[in-house]
């Protein structure tokens, strides 16, 4: 639940481009790192939208997974959450603070070892803080390895050929990541 929840923002911006609710451009070279020209998101990224997200996912997981303890739910909002004031230190200035306007963002991308350092770093110790005290498995840390691959193609290899393409492809490395982590952790411990 938590490996989505810090991409729900993300697996949420996917089908609002594919349906043309927020847009984006391929610009190679827009960043040192993302050829993502992020010019219409104020759905998901923006501020009030992440918001909004956050407790919806946070009312959902209390009302169909109905944990012992609240807070369970609460952690799944601000696990939501986090993924907008990560991206906030990651992005140029384009998440809205409101509507599409009053854009921020600390523009790491444009720092390629510091932002991959820093993606690595996040990856590796949110897996750490989620399997303490869990089974961890040589194939959990081989997954971690193949997302830090696929990050550093993101970063370093050629741009997408399209907004759509780029969508569909996102939608399907969100599906298969939480099958694998899914299968590799969470079956395990349900049975």
């Amino acid at each position: 639940m938590l490996f989505l929840a810090v991409q729900f923002l993300d697996v949420l911006w996917a089908p609002f481009v594919l349906l043309g609710i927020e847009k984006v451009r391929i610009v190679p070279g827009f960043t040192k790192t993302n050829p993502l020209d992020l010019y219409y998101m104020p759905y998901t990224h923006g501020l009030p939208g992440a918001i909004g997200w956050s407790v919806l996912a946070a009312f959902l997981y209390q009302g169909i997974a109905r944990p012992a303890r609240r807070q369970s739910s609460m952690l799944v909002g601000l696990a939501v959450f986090s993924h907008w004031t990560l991206d906030f230190v990651v992005h140029r200035p384009d998440l809205p603070l409101y509507d599409n306007s009053a854009k921020v963002g600390l523009g790491l991308w444009n720092y390629p070892a510091l932002a991959f350092g820093t993606e690595a770093a996040l990856l590796f110790g949110g897996m750490w803080l989620c399997l303490r005290g869990r089974a961890r498995s040589a194939g959990t840390i081989v997954f971690g390895l193949v997302m830090l691959a696929i990050q550093a193609y993101i970063f370093f290899g050629p741009p997408p050929t399209s907004d759509r393409s780029m969508a569909w492809t996102a939608l399907g490395a969100y599906a298969v990541f939480a099958l694998v982590i899914w299968w590799l952790q969470d079956r395990r411990a349900a049975a």
